[in-house]
């Protein structure tokens, strides 16, 4: 098999490719490196059925496989992953977010066409917004604010949503969308504003953990592995084209939670300074993955505590 993973020297798009090339397929990774990291993919580089291609997927397709060989010109799945992912980030790049959700969506999905691969797009929890329905299943629309200063991240998901369940129907694609829900491992980005290596670097280093608002906010946090396990279930099980999935872990924690189990892990005096909340922060978030249990024979396996461990050993070593 061979698997196409925009956005692959990122943090989420480098373990699926490693989980990708263990089971055995030809991967082409591509990255502008925008915001991934070569070092993300020093494994995957050591397998020769891994090709990198820097490009930007807001590029005609085209351009992505003309240095490519014949062989590895038909993928049977492509990930478009592709995005930055933390507000820092998005909110530095917002139009390079919109059009990577946006234009290298469309892109992907032509690509799909064109060599009758299985798109999967990463779609994001963020398409909900801030909550009316909790926990939230894949039928539910959303609550977002569509000129904030998140929306270039939440619309422009929501569009690439939109486009490949449309294309779905309209050009007979074999499409899917992932709702992915908080994710948390080895290889996330000190300082990209995320809560998980804010409090582990900040437990680490024996300073304060910033908190916003009150701390009473929940979040579900899933490892990596067990995230990484569901998507590559989604992108490869047969009769699945249009579905929208959310995956995530649903166990449901608030920030100051969470900051006290890192302090403790971290061996740290748990001391606490507080911000004020960003614009639109969601109040709670909290998949329902009943679909994804019944559709792909999925859960998650990896306590929040062993995951956290794992981390703090990456940023130790870091």
């Amino acid at each position: 098999m061979i698997a196409y993973v925009t956005g692959a020297a990122g943090f989420v798009g480098s373990h699926l490719c490693d989980r990708l090339l263990r089971d055995g397929a030809d991967v082409v990774g591509i990255d502008n490196l925008a915001t991934g990291a070569v070092e993300n993919l020093r494994d995957a580089q050591a397998s020769s059925r891994f090709t990198f291609v820097q490009a930007d997927v807001s590029e005609p397709w085209e351009t992505w496989i003309a240095d490519l060989s014949a062989a590895l010109q038909r993928p049977a799945v492509m990930l478009h992953f592709a995005s930055p992912a933390s507000p820092v980030q998005y909110e530095r790049l917002a139009l390079q977010t919109m059009a990577v959700n946006a234009v290298g969506t469309m892109h992907a999905v032509a690509a799909a066409q064109a060599s009758g691969a299985t798109l999967l797009f990463a779609s994001t929890s963020e398409s909900y917004g801030d909550p009316h329905e909790h926990p939230q299943r894949e039928t539910y629309w959303g609550n977002v604010n569509p000129v904030g200063i998140r929306s270039c991240y939440d619309e422009s998901k929501r569009f690439g949503e939109a486009y490949v369940t449309t294309a779905v129907r309209k050009l007979g694609i074999d499409g899917r969308v992932v709702r992915i829900f908080n994710t948390y491992g080895p290889r996330m980005q000190a300082g990209d504003g995320r809560v998980i290596p804010n409090f582990c670097i900040s437990a680490l280093r024996g300073e304060p953990l910033t908190v916003y608002g009150d701390g009473s906010q929940t979040r579900s946090f899933c490892y990596v592995d067990d995230l990484v396990d569901g998507l590559v279930r989604f992108a490869t099980r047969s009769g699945l084209a249009g579905r929208v999935v959310n995956i995530g872990n649903d166990g449901e924690y608030t920030i100051r939670q969470l900051a006290e189990i890192t302090a403790r892990l971290a061996g740290t005096e748990l001391r606490l300074t507080r911000d004020a909340l960003p614009p639109d922060d969601p109040t709670r978030r909290k998949p329902d993955v009943t679909l994804a249990r019944e559709l792909l024979d999925w859960q998650p396996t990896t306590p929040l505590e062993t995951g956290l461990r794992r981390t703090l050993d990456y940023f130790r070593k870091g």
